[in-house]
């Protein structure tokens, strides 16, 4: 098993850190992959995971016997994602070593070894060096997940098969929308996620949209500051009900507001949900913004 949170080491300038008497350099990776066929992104003992194919291809180019990464979201099993995130610590002489006998830099080279032999349901599309203080957990700002639903009677195009949620009632975009707007704020969303001990449910939900893409796909936009546990599959199952005529579009809200779960809201399926993209502050920003996430959040005190 490959760690994902390991120690982080102190940052110099240009990415370089000190590792003891090993000079390293911290690499920020941003790849895709497809996850119908990975148990999600952590490495576990005796599954296909993203986190174990990926270290295990690293290791390959780099020549090392372990790498430890920081993932930006943990997307579960059938998950997939376009805009993730990453990053690794490599000694210096390791990431120099890259290229090779070739001219190419060390981010090329290590793209283009990568492409060799990882396989083809993960890709990484870009690498390079860290600025000082980045974190691919703790520094981000937003992540950005993607939902997509096909209520057309003959169901999901064949093409999209694994990254559409086939759905067999028609679905009201305007009313599921209207109903996703009244969720967005600083709440606990312990109706929304799944319990983990220890764990707070507090989020910030900073977008929630629902419209029709140029295909007909209702397409929902999630972003928040960070997500608990199936959050976000329990949210788009809480607004299926509504799209439906169900369930009026005031009844997510008090979802939310009982804050424990309701079997009324059905997780849906993890094959429509990609990670699209995660935001950074400004680079002069990272380290703050890193120590920022660390702090355990809490709602601000009732009138």
């Amino acid at each position: 098993m490959f760690p994902s949170e390991p120690a982080l080491p102190e940052q110099g300038s240009g990415g370089l850190a000190a590792a003891g008497a090993e000079a390293s350099v911290r690499l920020r990776l941003d790849l895709g992959y497809d996850g119908t066929g990975f148990s999600g992104w952590a490495a576990q003992p005796g599954l296909r995971t993203v986190e174990e194919t990926l270290a295990e291809g690293l290791q390959r180019v780099l020549r090392l016997s372990r790498v430890r990464l920081v993932v930006a979201g943990r997307t579960d099993a059938g998950v997939h994602a376009t805009g993730q995130v990453a990053h690794l610590d490599v000694p210096v002489e390791a990431w120099l070593a890259v290229p090779g006998r070739s001219d190419r830099p060390p981010a090329e080279a290590l793209l283009r070894r990568l492409a060799g032999v990882l396989p083809p349901d993960v890709r990484v599309h870009a690498a390079q060096e860290a600025p000082t203080g980045f974190d691919a957990r703790f520094s981000a700002v937003q992540r950005r997940y993607a939902y997509r639903v096909s209520d057309h009677p003959a169901g999901a195009p064949p093409l999209r098969r694994h990254d559409v949620l086939a759905h067999r009632r028609p679905l009201d975009a305007e009313a599921m929308d209207a109903a996703a707007g009244r969720l967005v704020g600083l709440h606990d969303f312990a109706a929304f996620c799944k319990p983990r001990e220890g764990a707070t449910t507090i989020r910030t939900l900073l977008r929630y949209r629902w419209c029709r893409d140029a295909d007909g796909l209702l397409v929902a936009d999630v972003r928040a500051d960070a997500f608990c546990h199936s959050m976000v599959r329990a949210l788009v199952g809480a607004l299926l009900p509504v799209g439906e005529g169900r369930r009026d579009i005031d009844w997510p809200v008090e979802v939310l507001t009982a804050r424990r779960r309701d079997p009324a809201v059905a997780v849906v399926p993890p094959l429509g949900l990609s990670l699209e993209e995660v935001g950074y502050p400004p680079e002069d920003r990272l380290a703050d913004r890193a120590q920022e996430a660390r702090a355990v959040r809490q709602l601000p005190p009732a009138c």
